[in-house]
């Protein structure tokens, strides 16, 4: 696997120096006659909130780094469900269209700033971005920015920060996980849910609770001790098993789930909420499943919580990372990671490679919870013709055909993942 990154490293290097990035990084001229398309680069562009067909492939200017960013040539973009719902504009204070989604990547450094140091050219490297990561290149502030191990690829550098980055700081800075504690987490097959899973193995006897869908079984059996169908009343599965209930709820749908997560922990239990799926069913925002999923969430009566011994949560990477700048409390947390991956104790799980022209598909596949572990968006791969009764397919006047709100209720969602 090494040698294999290496290889990867070198051919990149090789496709920057011959686009020009190289001369255009040291201020040169540059003669070729690819000079001017050093300038531009491809980006998924999101035109508007809203549908899939808001979301096209089209040419941007280049950007160059700023004092103290990274320019990166992006060789591999992660995907997640939080992409979904800035697209549906479902979201706080979403930022103005159009724009470029995507929040981490992995790639091969092109350009430094001034004052950045501990990083050189050509460095294989993870990054988080805020917005504007699915695009050929990015740029980043530098404590945003991480090497990536010799035997990591680049799909699986991309698939690495946001999902054990979360999944480590709910387990271990929120919730206290230590030897012999049991953890409820839904959506096991997801990003998260596998980071989860693999992150409790670390510690000694702890038990993992998994909801997912149950064609996914058969996928993830062996990750988690105990798992159950996600449409199953699993309270009463998990209480059969465990009659105190458990010490750790991990959220990703809210509304109801967040009074059964509540129920189902034992004295000094931690419930994480770090996300609300249940709030998305069809394919633009919908007022009345933000309403419907609102409505279902229990009340939380703080002299109830004093009286029951809980801890009620919430936990937000991006915010933690953008708005409340604790780039250097997730860096220490990516060290440990990285440590823990280089022992082999850890490891991304890759669903599926998407071209960036296949990103609604993508984006489709993630809705229809049908992933297991990440989609990534292969900057360098070439896309597939679609097939003529693609979910994502078009008419001739660009628009999608209408969801009807009847056929979203008997559709499956993916849960949030970020």
């Amino acid at each position: 696997m090494a040698k294999e990154g290496a290889q990867r490293a070198e051919e990149t290097e090789q496709m920057i120096e011959k686009e020009g990035g190289r001369d255009a990084a040291e201020g040169g001229a540059g003669g070729s006659p690819r000079a001017g398309d050093a300038k531009e680069m491809r980006a998924v562009v999101l035109s508007a909130f809203g549908g899939l067909n808001k979301l096209r492939v089209s040419k941007r200017a280049m950007p160059e780094p700023q004092e103290g960013e990274l320019k990166i040539r992006v060789k591999a973009c992660g995907l997640n469900f939080i992409d979904l719902m800035v697209r549906q504009g479902n979201i706080d204070n979403p930022p103005k269209t159009p724009l470029v989604p995507g929040f981490e990547c992995s790639g091969i450094v092109e350009a430094l700033g001034d004052s950045v140091k501990g990083f050189e050219i050509g460095d294989r490297v993870m990054a988080f971005v805020n917005y504007n990561a699915w695009a050929e290149v990015v740029c980043t502030p530098v404590e945003f920015v991480y090497k990536i191990p010799d035997d990591m690829t680049f799909s699986e550098a991309a698939a690495f920060p946001m999902n054990f980055v979360t999944a480590y700081m709910m387990l271990f800075e929120v919730a206290n996980l230590r030897e012999g504690m049991s953890v409820l987490v839904h959506s096991a097959g997801g990003g998260v849910g596998q980071a989860v899973a693999q992150l409790c193995s670390t510690i000694p006897n702890v038990t993992v609770f998994g909801t997912a869908s149950s064609f996914k079984h058969e996928a993830i059996k062996n990750s988690v001790t105990h798992l159950f169908d996600r449409n199953a009343d699993y309270v009463q599965e998990v209480k059969r098993i465990s009659a105190d209930g458990v010490d750790i709820v991990l959220d990703c749908l809210c509304g109801e789930n967040t009074g059964k997560g509540l129920s189902l922990l034992k004295p000094l239990g931690t419930y994480i909420l770090y996300g609300s799926s249940n709030m998305v069913t069809g394919e633009t925002k919908s007022f009345f499943s933000f309403a419907k999923s609102w409505w279902q969430v229990e009340k939380v009566n703080p002299i109830k919580l004093y009286e029951e011994n809980k801890v009620i949560a919430g936990f937000s990477l991006l915010n933690l990372l953008f708005k409340q700048n604790r780039g250097g409390l997730v860096k220490g947390v990516m060290d440990k990671l990285l440590n823990l991956y280089n022992s082999k104790k850890i490891k991304p799980v890759v669903d599926s490679l998407w071209a960036l022209e296949e990103v609604k598909e993508a984006m489709q596949r993630i809705h229809d919870r049908g992933n297991i572990g990440k989609l990534i968006l292969d900057v360098e791969k070439a896309p597939t013709p679609l097939m003529a009764n693609d979910s994502t397919e078009t008419s001739e006047a660009g628009e999608e055909e209408e969801d009807h709100e009847g056929d979203n209720d008997n559709k499956e969602r993916m849960p949030f993942i970020q």
